[in-house]
């Protein structure tokens, strides 16, 4: 007790000085906490950075992508993912031979495929030629083919949402975009921009290829998770295709805030209450001459951001089926903007 009179008998020059000296001791404390962080990426992964090489084909030639060339992309990449999967069982390589055969099935709908190394996929949930409404998943480290099917429960469920509430006459489509080499989580890589910067130019060209399928004006949504939303950030100002943007457990976009991503889409975000990424902190430094860290919590008042609801759900359970994170994508992928609940 005698302590807290004791604080509360200081002059005001004394308060903000005091004020000033604990702001900058928690500007130095999260520098350091970054600069940590980069040796503990570079000390903890060497174990397991090593991945043996998957022999796979190149990646199937198509024609360019139109709503007339769909079914012979589709064709063409599930007899490539077929290929690999000899090629990885071959190679004795089994785990990758599964999910290369899994995507091979003559139920899935591949717009691009890619075996070699960590791999990459697209995939399409609902009819991609004649949707008006469509939402492009963009995912966060540690997506891999080896990790794919993960990644599809998230598409899937979507879509799920999506089909059940779409309004008469609308026609949803979901695109899960593995279109690029995610960082892994425990790495130097996942702390910078580096793999977003390579992401983004992809990112851009693939939604122009999807205003290019469809039969009409299609509303685009890009929802975007994890190190996924620094993905979004770097594609945003690609111009006019996308309609709204929605970042999730993002550790920051690398802009300080919704008006410098230069976009014209709405901007959403939201962090689940048992999302772990809330104790990572939200700064960028330069440090070893290399930008680390991403800046401004997208759900701050600062960045300015709709922020809507997610629940309790922590950093891997955004679309889980009954979710109000779910939910509220769900009705942002629809236009039913009014019906979002807030947080």
């Amino acid at each position: 007790m005698g302590l807290g009179f004791g604080v509360g008998t200081r002059t005001a020059g004394q308060g903000a000085r005091g004020w000033k000296a604990a702001l900058l001791t928690a500007r130095r404390l999260r520098r350091s906490l970054l600069a940590l962080l980069i040796t503990a990426a570079v000390v903890l992964p060497l174990s397991a950075a090593a991945h043996p090489r998957i022999p796979a084909p190149p990646p199937a030639v198509l024609a360019p992508l139109t709503a007339s060339t769909l079914d012979d992309a589709y064709a063409a990449n599930r007899a490539n993912a077929a290929e690999a999967s000899r090629m990885a069982e071959a190679h004795g390589d089994r785990g990758r031979a599964a999910v290369d055969r899994a995507l091979a099935d003559p139920s899935r709908t591949l717009l691009a495929f890619d075996g070699r190394g960590s791999g990459r996929a697209t995939e399409v949930f609902g009819d991609l030629a004649h949707a008006d409404r469509i939402a492009v998943l963009v995912p966060g480290s540690d997506t891999t083919l080896d990790t794919y099917a993960r990644f599809r429960a998230t598409a899937t469920a979507l879509y799920g949402q999506l089909a059940r509430h779409a309004p008469k006459g609308a026609r949803p489509a979901v695109v899960a975009w593995l279109g690029y080499e995610t960082p892994v989580t425990i790495s130097t890589t996942v702390l910078t921009p580096t793999r977003a910067d390579q992401a983004a130019p992809k990112l851009r060209e693939f939604i122009r290829q999807l205003h290019g399928i469809t039969a009409r004006q299609a509303h685009v949504t890009l929802l975007c998770h994890s190190y996924g939303t620094v993905v979004c950030a770097r594609a945003a100002s690609a111009g006019p295709g996308v309609d709204d943007i929605a970042f999730v457990g993002s550790p920051g976009t690398g802009v300080d805030s919704a008006a410098a991503l230069h976009t014209s889409a709405r901007v959403w975000a939201a962090r689940g209450g048992d999302d772990w990424i809330a104790e990572v902190p939200h700064v960028s430094a330069d440090l070893f001459g290399t930008t680390v860290g991403f800046g401004t919590d997208p759900v701050s008042p600062a960045f300015g951001a709709r922020v809507f609801a997610a629940g309790d759900g922590g950093h891997s359970d955004y679309f889980t089926p009954g979710s109000v994170s779910l939910a509220n994508l769900a009705r942002i992928v629809l236009g039913d903007t009014s019906e979002v609940t807030r947080a």
